[in-house]
């Protein structure tokens, strides 16, 4: 049972609290995530190394260790890209709740003024001037907030543009310059 001695908390205590909670759990979230994404990874590629490791092809084939440390490479920029996406997305976790625990804190201040006006043409002429002021603020936030995630995806997205071309360039080297033939025996077999 609750103690009824406890003073009430303020709107302002209550939000802050609610958006640093919700902050909290988005940020999990989202390092919950980059964990999954980097643990199937690594797994698949643990998986396609034992795979192709001992397989025979009849014909002349680029190196399969170059291809392999190819590979290890998107896999590093994917990885980085991830990583670069999740601080991203925790900066816009953190700026949101900064943003809610200033508009509770001017919400606060907003109506300690309208209760302070004397008349209600005052009190309407103030209530105007409020709203107008705070519908600015929410669109400066909202712009804010866009501009965060926008940059956030532009750098991962680069990362990945910038390993895209050069594992391109590394596919044509590969394919220009085969390694030697290998023989046509299926894996396993001798003789």
């Amino acid at each position: 049972m609750a103690d009824t001695t406890d003073k009430p908390k303020s709107m302002s205590e209550t939000a802050a609290g609610m958006a640093t909670d919700a902050a909290r759990r988005t940020a999990e979230t989202i390092a919950g995530f980059g964990r999954a994404a980097a643990e199937r990874q690594t797994a698949m590629l643990g998986e396609f190394t034992r795979m192709f490791k001992d397989m025979r092809f009849p014909t002349s084939l680029p190196d399969t260790g170059a291809l392999m440390a190819a590979h290890r490479r998107n896999m590093d920029a994917l990885s980085q890209a991830n990583r670069m996406a999740l601080e991203g997305a925790q900066a816009v976790a953190r700026r949101h709740m900064e943003i809610m625990q200033q508009t509770m804190t001017e919400l606060t201040e907003h109506v300690r003024e309208l209760a302070s006006s004397e008349t209600p043409q005052a009190k309407a002429a103030r209530a105007a001037e409020l709203l107008k002021r705070s519908y600015e603020h929410a669109v400066a936030n909202i712009r804010e907030l866009s501009d965060l995630i926008q940059r956030s995806n532009t750098e991962a997205l680069g990362l990945l543009d910038h390993r895209f071309k050069e594992a391109m360039d590394e596919v044509k080297h590969l394919i220009e310059k085969p390694s030697e033939k290998v023989d046509d025996k299926p894996a396993g077999k001798t003789g």
